[in-house]
């Protein structure tokens, strides 16, 4: 008996602490739990670490195979620097047929064998007129000054025995309608003093005009040189792909999301677009360098203060941008249709 009772007395003991040993235990395990919660802050941190450095294998994968990413890039940059050389060509079309737009004016040319006296006395006859807001009379001798002046053919005129220039009278019209101007020009024409009237508003209508049909020809052409981009930047993901197969199934089977494996080739039209766009944003700056000295020679004969229009900062930002949504959508495009086909067994 006095043995038994101290192994009840310890065993009694021993009772009370089991529980509080359970639960503590429990009480470590909630807090573990608790710590271990990933939370938005986290998750976005991960999420960016993994856009970052897959950014940079993407970059390197490039870099890794300089001979068909330089070839893919050379033609993308093609592609996208003809209608950026066409828009820049129609921006300075714009710009020089800006210049000369103003106020319509009808050039009278009048009859050779008319006196200088009745030149006067007709220019004077036109400010009497109320359809004509300015009358300017340019002489014979100052036309024939001036054509000496921006003709540069001063010797061969030496040898004329008179001059064969007419007295011109250039009036300005008030009513700037086509009609109106027609009007004008059929009944000025038909006064016995004038050889003939010419509008001089004719040529900038059709110079609008070819302006109006260069900007529907450079978009269409823009659309199929856009079409041709989208088309290489998916065959080059495509390419890709194929070579890739193995890894992106044994990715999925290991748990990788749809999203995790596409991310890469999407990362991949991201440098080809943006790389390609800087390369043909060179090729339109160094175009428009090699031609800014011909077309300074040519402006300099016609007298005008002309300037070669470059791409602006706007244009520039604008031509990268289309070719890095390009590029995107091109690989989207591969992308979306490509990995569908690509299932682990």
């Amino acid at each position: 008996m006095a043995n038994r009772e101290p192994v009840k007395r310890g065993a009694e003991r021993q009772r009370p602490a089991d529980k509080p040993v359970a639960d503590t235990s429990a009480a470590h395990a909630h807090k573990g739990a608790a710590k271990h919660r990933v939370d938005f802050v986290a998750e976005f941190k991960s999420w960016i670490r993994h856009h970052k450095s897959t950014a940079r294998q993407s970059l390197l994968r490039l870099w890794l195979t300089p001979v068909p990413s330089f070839m893919t890039l050379a033609v993308l940059a093609i592609a996208l620097a003809l209608p950026g050389l066409m828009f820049v060509g129609l921006k300075n079309i714009n710009h020089l047929s800006g210049e000369w737009k103003g106020d319509p004016r009808i050039s009278l040319y009048l009859q050779k064998t008319l006196p200088a006296e009745e030149a006067e006395r007709f220019s004077q006859k036109m400010l009497l007129r109320t359809d004509l807001a300015a009358v300017e009379l340019v002489t014979k001798e100052q036309g024939l000054h001036e054509f000496h002046r921006i003709s540069g053919f001063s010797d061969v005129l030496e040898f004329l025995d008179k001059n064969p220039l007419p007295a011109v009278v250039v009036v300005q019209p008030l009513d700037n309608q086509k009609a109106s101007l027609s009007a004008l020009q059929q009944a000025l024409n038909e006064l016995p003093e004038v050889e003939e009237a010419v509008l001089d508003m004719v040529w900038v209508e059709r110079l609008s005009s070819f302006v109006r049909l260069a900007n529907r020809v450079v978009l269409v052409l823009g659309a199929l040189l856009a079409l041709s981009v989208l088309l290489v930047v998916g065959n080059t993901i495509r390419l890709s792909i194929e070579s890739r197969k193995d890894e992106i199934q044994v990715a999925k089977l290991v748990g990788a999301t749809d999203s995790w494996v596409k991310r890469p080739f999407i990362y991949t039209g991201f440098w080809f677009g943006l790389i390609g766009a800087v390369i043909a944003w060179l090729f339109v700056e160094i175009s428009l360098l090699l031609i800014s000295t011909p077309v300074g020679q040519l402006v300099s004969l016609y007298q005008t203060d002309f300037e070669l229009q470059r791409l602006g900062f706007i244009d520039s930002l604008s031509l990268i941008g289309v070719g890095v949504l390009l590029g995107l959508f091109g690989a989207r495009l591969a992308v979306g249709r490509h990995l569908r086909e690509i299932e682990p067994q």
